[in-house]
């Protein structure tokens, strides 16, 4: 097998809301079509990391980074980087469900159809596919026109989830994609991300540490703004390497 390559990679990365320095000198590379799972006591620091790969902090006043992030060897915050072009490349699925009041079809071919593609066979053909990779295609196949917001809160997740990857995006970012869900609506999206890692890298924030353990490769911890520890997420579980991580994980605070 080939190894790997780093597909995103934090060096010295500080993140400030004004005053307020909210990620310490990160430093992390994510290999490819991996799961990297982002853990840590609320306000530690996830989201705001996750979220600056695919520069969503950019519509927040105030808000700016030092160091580099890159993808494939690439600086995102580099002057010429479009932030419409990194956003094809680096989709998002939010905590909550978030479909447009438009029929299942459209919000699964929406992206599509901004980028200009308007050939009704293209479009249809991109629409199952995503659909079958999010695993909803057997459940709204013959109810395509219907609204989305008539589905379940799960099958709505996994509907966002086909439209962050009818887009053709290399990775995903998942902001704690579970959390608003049933416990069989989570399996499924669980199943479905580990499926999903043969061709995506993705990167998830979680509250639920056996949901880490499940999906993921690898794991991260936050804590205060600081990356305390990254490794494979076997390592980390059994054997962490640090008192605070040992600490989190056993629940003995957090």
């Amino acid at each position: 097998m080939s190894k790997k390559h780093n597909k995103l990679e934090a060096k010295n990365l500080n993140a400030y809301y004004g005053d307020f320095h909210a990620l310490k000198n990160i430093n992390i590379a994510m290999e490819e079509k991996n799961v990297t799972a982002f853990i840590g006591p609320s306000g530690c620091g996830k989201s705001t990391f996750l979220r600056t790969l695919n520069r969503m902090n950019d519509y927040i006043e105030g808000f700016r980074v030092e160091g580099d992030i890159l993808l494939d060897g690439r600086d995102i915050y580099a002057k010429d980087v479009r932030v419409d072009e990194l956003r094809k490349e680096v989709g998002m699925v939010f905590q909550k469900p978030n479909p447009f009041p438009k029929s299942i079809y459209e919000n699964v071919v929406y992206g599509l159809k901004i980028q200009g593609i308007k050939k009704k066979s293209v479009l249809e053909e991109a629409a199952e596919q995503s659909l079958r990779q999010a695993a909803l295609w057997e459940e709204v196949k013959d109810k395509l026109d219907k609204s989305a917001l008539a589905l379940s809160g799960g099958q709505q997740q996994r509907l966002c989830i086909a439209r962050a990857l009818a887009i053709s995006p290399s990775v995903l970012l998942m902001d704690e994609p579970a959390s608003a869900l049933d416990p069989i609506s989570t399996a499924k999206i669980e199943e479905l991300i580990y499926e999903l890692k043969n061709d995506y890298t993705i990167v998830i924030v979680t509250h639920n540490m056996q949901q880490a353990g499940r999906v993921s490769d690898y794991t991260a911890f936050f804590y205060m703004g600081e990356l305390v520890e990254y490794n494979k997420t076997k390592s980390m579980f059994t054997s962490p390497k640090n008192e605070r991580t040992q600490n989190y994980i056993t629940g003995r605070f957090g």
